[in-house]
């Protein structure tokens, strides 16, 4: 680990992309207590204090409690996922899309463009919507100095504004930082909320509301789930491809042996975040309808923690999980690529049979990995119920710090054998030239 850091240390680019990251990380932190203009703050805060198991709860947790501060982030990076959802179910189902994937980088720059306008719009609507909210006191009364159209035009100008910044900010960090910008700052947003749920436990704790031998067994519990997260993120079922023996000039090339890996779980944590999004469109409504059967159906079915919901929410990560590793992974051009390349699966015909196999394979993967991630999120919800541990992040928010985590990690080791491989390689045309 030491040797890492100093390796890091050492390269110059490595260096630069890593503060570079860490800058935009503390910007999006500096937005996130800048206060909506015409907001009593009080107010927001006495109301989130009691709202930590609702919806509110939910999207304070995706937007790294800048919806409890009700500031200028308030948004946060949820209507960019839900606006990502939409374009990527409408590549499947319009052909159009689905040809402009394949286009490459200028096509994958359409959609990418076409999904910064579709967020916009949502940030519009779902700011309008929080206006009237924060002016009807669901958010408690008077929280709202002055109530009115030019405060709601104020409101949806000022969070849009700051979800579009937060994209721009996503955006900048995948090109010059390192990492995935998008992912990273979902990630910042829970790691920041670690240090009050650490204080959360410690005064349960003073107050004899849980007791020493609780905390120690809910502390070997919470690593052992992080050791299991690990462990299944990085497993692989490797599929072994036979290489022939190639003429390359006058040489004869020996055929070797080698793998192509597939993923437990292919998709990553994108199935949690995207059901996850899914489930608070409902959930939005049974908070602002005025309507008493549908307000009365989804606060009974629909609430975080009832069985319906918890079943909803397992059957969208297991839809996500295939859908998803679908749009990553075509099993029929991995097979045409392989037989392009003068090689085989051993044991199995190359062409329609080897896409088959490699289609059954990854469908029993992509369910393992489907079950897997559904029992993590589901799991905290179970704890706090029945057993009432205080398990303050979910399923999907460990999901997030591990899975981002772990490929930070594997981004910036990739930096370091690129960098290593370019010295050994200068080094020896070096070597050749003195020889010479």
């Amino acid at each position: 680990m030491i040797g890492g850091l100093q390796n890091i240390a050492r390269v110059t680019e490595l260096r630069q992309r890593i503060v570079f990251t860490f800058a935009m990380l503390a910007v999006y932190r500096l937005g996130a207590y800048v206060v909506t203009p015409g907001i009593d703050e009080r107010v927001i805060k006495a109301f989130f204090e009691q709202a930590s198991g609702t919806v509110f709860g939910l999207f304070n947790l995706f937007s790294g409690s800048a919806l409890e501060q009700l500031s200028i982030f308030s948004l946060g990076i949820m209507p960019y996922i839900s606006a990502s959802i939409i374009l990527q179910l409408l590549t499947v189902v319009v052909p159009q899309l689905d040809l402009m994937r394949k286009e490459g980088e200028q096509g994958r720059k359409k959609i990418n463009q076409w999904t910064r306008y579709a967020t916009v719009g949502l940030a519009m609507f779902q700011s309008m919507l929080l206006a009237f909210a924060l002016e009807s006191g669901q958010f408690g009364e008077n929280a709202v100095v002055n109530p009115g159209w030019g405060f709601r035009l104020l409101c949806m100008l000022t969070l849009t504004t700051g979800t579009c910044f937060i994209m721009w900010l996503g955006e900048q960090i995948t090109e010059r930082g390192i990492g995935n910008g998008i992912s990273l700052i979902i990630f910042a947003g829970i790691i920041v909320r670690i240090p009050s749920a650490v204080g959360k436990l410690f005064q349960l704790l003073r107050t004899d509301q849980i007791s020493p031998l609780g905390t120690l067994f809910f502390a070997a519990f919470a690593v052992l789930v992080v050791g299991f997260v690990v462990v299944v993120e990085r497993g692989q079922r490797r599929i072994p491809i036979q290489h022939a023996r190639r003429v390359v000039g006058r040489r004869v090339m020996q055929g070797g042996m080698s793998y192509f890996p597939l993923r437990v779980n292919t998709a990553g944590v994108i199935p949690a975040i995207f059901a996850s999004s899914l489930l608070v469109f409902p959930l939005t409504i049974g908070q602002f309808t005025h309507l008493p059967a549908l307000k009365s159906f989804i606060d009974t079915y629909l609430i975080p923690g009832s069985l319906a919901y918890e079943t909803v929410f397992v059957g969208l990560i297991i839809f996500f999980a295939y859908f998803y590793t679908a749009v990553m992974i075509n099993p029929v051009d991995v097979a045409e690529n392989i037989k392009k390349s003068g090689a085989y699966i051993p044991g199995i015909r190359p062409g329609k049979k080897t896409a088959e196999h490699i289609d059954r394979v990854l469908s029993r993967i992509t369910l393992i990995g489907a079950l897997y991630m559904s029992v993590v999120c589901v799991l905290p919800t179970v704890l706090l119920q029945r057993f009432n541990l205080p398990f303050y992040f979910g399923g999907t928010a460990l999901l997030i710090v591990v899975g981002v985590g772990l490929d930070t990690i594997a981004q910036i080791e990739a930096h370091l054998v690129s960098r290593q491989y370019e010295g050994f390689a200068r080094g020896t045309r070096i070597r050749g030239r003195l020889a010479r």
